[in-house]
């Protein structure tokens, strides 16, 4: 393959990300939406980055069988047109039940992108080199939040509805897959390769769940965490949202040299980054530099994680089951990122006697840093 094809191939795969990206759109305004929509509960607002993995995961899954009768390129496509329109959709009517419809129905681009990003990058790349893409990907995931959350602040800090603006992204994605990525057909299915799991993939989106069920509190909780002179800036949430963001794209970029240290406990290595940001967002929340550097560790953890559990759900099935083993990862993602502000919140008011940001962060770090020693055991016990 020319350079130049795989070129436009990892440009398609950014614009993907930027599609992903779109879930935290609405992250730097859920302060001034809690505040507008004041009649609404606080776990429903959250539920507006969370509530598009409710779709992503039955679309997430049914992509691993469509990919056989329609091609990757015409699904993501789709996905593309379905995050431009309702990105926009919350301006027809001044109502959060409108944006919160609109949120549900862009979890079908979500699960889409998520599930065919990975089995593109599969397709087209092998080895090392498909580490390195990956990483490229989770860095480009965390590009796009970069932009969707910081733009999204700016323009929210003027109103909020004006983040709604951010949805032209999934316009642009659709102009650029439609010229750079190549159209390859449909998966193909023989007698001696068919669609096939393991106990591996099984386990590896049980991780997946407890991952996103810890680390989705940053963006869900992070706009009205922040207390002193800080409290209620969507520009300082949204400069925190893109901060995890970016790091996030460092560790996607440098995630080849980072595996060769971590080697087998990466995904642990991962969880326990979120443990250290988390406790850092506990101990110092009007304090800007800290939850800066706080953020930074959370979105570590996502830039460490996300590639590489990919990548090994990749490498455990044959090339048919690819679509298939990444779906079902997403689903665990999207599965743990929807039931958070529900379990974390009901767990934070039974275990801790109140439901608060700070008691929400103190048991994600908590979750997570059990959940750390769980894979770590499980690897040593199968001796990977």
């Amino acid at each position: 393959m020319s350079r130049s094809k795989k070129i436009k191939i990892i440009i398609s795969i950014i614009c993907i990300s930027f599609i992903q990206g779109l879930q935290f759109c609405v992250s730097p305004i859920l302060g001034p939406i809690q505040k507008h929509f004041s009649d609404v509960s606080i776990s429903m607002v959250q539920m507006l980055v969370t509530v598009p993995t409710f779709l992503s995961i039955i679309v997430a899954i049914g992509s691993g069988w469509i990919v056989v009768k329609i091609s990757k390129k015409k699904l993501l496509l789709f996905a593309s047109a379905v995050a431009g329109i309702t990105g926009f959709m919350p301006f027809l009517a001044d109502s959060f039940n409108l944006l919160f419809v609109s949120r549900i129905i862009y979890g079908v681009a979500l699960g889409l992108a998520m599930a065919l990003n990975t089995a593109v990058v599969a397709e087209f790349f092998e080895g090392d080199e498909r580490v390195t893409v990956m990483g490229v990907q989770a860095a480009s995931v965390g590009a796009g939040m970069v932009v969707v959350t910081t733009l999204g602040g700016i323009l929210g800090a003027i109103h909020f509805q004006n983040a709604y603006f951010v949805g032209v992204i999934g316009f642009i994605a659709l102009v650029v897959i439609a010229a750079c990525l190549p159209e390859t057909g449909t998966a193909k299915i023989t007698k001696t390769e068919k669609i096939t799991l393991n106990k591996k993939v099984y386990f590896t989106a049980f991780v997946g769940v407890l991952e996103m069920i810890f680390l989705i509190t940053f963006s869900t909780n992070i706009a009205m965490h922040i207390s002193g002179s800080l409290a209620g800036s969507t520009t300082v949430s949204g400069n925190l949202t893109g901060l995890f963001a970016g790091a996030q794209i460092v560790m996607g970029l440098i995630l080849g040299a980072i595996t060769k240290v971590t080697k087998k406990y990466t995904l642990p290595a991962a969880m326990l980054s979120f443990s250290v940001g988390a406790v850092l967002l506990i101990m110092f929340p009007s304090n800007y530099v800290m939850l800066m550097v706080g953020a930074a560790f959370c979105g570590f953890s996502q830039g460490m994680f996300v590639p590489t559990s990919m990548v090994e759900v990749a490498n455990a099935v044959n090339p048919a089951s690819t679509a298939m083993a990444s779906a079902v990862l997403t689903c665990g993602l999207c599965f743990g990122q929807l039931i958070s502000p529900t379990v974390l919140n009901t767990a934070s008011k039974v275990i801790l006697g109140e439901t608060t940001t700070t008691n929400v962060f103190i048991l994600a770090a908590i979750g997570m840093a059990i959940s750390a020693v769980i894979v770590i055991f499980n690897k040593m016990k199968n001796k990977e």
